[in-house]
């Protein structure tokens, strides 16, 4: 059987398309991890020159995270890096833990065998990937993340969840700047909630759940210069 050319096949997604999420991808993981700074204006010329790729792919990517609340577009003048602020994580943390606290017990009273295999599996990619490749851990961290709510009968809620996961993430490594952080057991606290959730204990489940983002606040409280713009 003779292939379709690729030119030709409707899985095909127009170039245009491609450049745009690779240039949002990169400009969101450099946002996340710190690479562009909280409050940095964002130069299309340079971020242009910087990724090799035109001007109308950044433009859009841009957009894009304008909507995900990681930029902030300026009067006439261009785009920033959104700032950050203690003020700002306190309202991300609040509500991350009280609508993943719904989500999770939802998930959980709806989870069933292939929901717990999905899981479990979630959670052996994670933790297999190598501290140094950054991108994949984070595509990883996230997958398990959610997979722990993918149960939840409310699809809205599981938006808001997966923002506030993606608003939290570069709070998480402004967090880890603190000398203490590396004491933390962040795989061990994974294990916890995994052995919780595949037990089905609502309580401990989500207990374990918030604990394990309230501690981000803990180390940000230690290191407050890095809330510094």
């Amino acid at each position: 059987m003779i292939e379709p050319l690729p030119e030709t096949s409707p899985a095909a997604p127009p170039a245009s398309v491609s450049a745009t999420q690779g240039a949002y991808q990169a400009i969101r993981q450099m946002i996340i991890t710190g690479e562009l700074a909280p409050g940095e204006k964002l130069k299309i010329e340079h971020l242009k020159d910087r990724m090799k790729t035109g001007a109308s792919p950044i433009r859009e990517a841009l957009t894009l995270l304008v909507s995900d609340q990681l930029v902030e577009r300026l009067d006439q003048r261009g785009f920033r890096a959104a700032p950050v602020s203690q003020e700002n994580f306190g309202e991300i943390l609040k509500l991350r833990c009280a609508l993943e606290d719904m989500a999770l017990r939802d998930s959980l009273a709806c989870g069933d065998n292939p929901w717990e295999e999905a899981l479990v599996l979630a959670h052996h990619r994670m933790a297999r990937v190598n501290g140094g490749e950054l991108t994949t851990f984070e595509t990883c961290h996230k997958a398990f993340h959610m997979a722990l709510l993918a149960r939840c009968r409310s699809p809205i809620l599981l938006r808001y969840c997966s923002q506030l996961y993606d608003l939290n993430v570069r709070y998480r490594y402004l967090a880890a700047r603190s000398r203490k952080y590396i004491r933390r057991d962040v795989a061990g606290e994974h294990q916890g909630i995994l052995d919780a959730a595949v037990a089905r204990d609502a309580d401990l489940a989500s207990e374990r759940l918030l604990d394990h983002y309230q501690k981000t606040g803990t180390f940000l409280a230690e290191t407050p210069d890095a809330l510094q713009e």
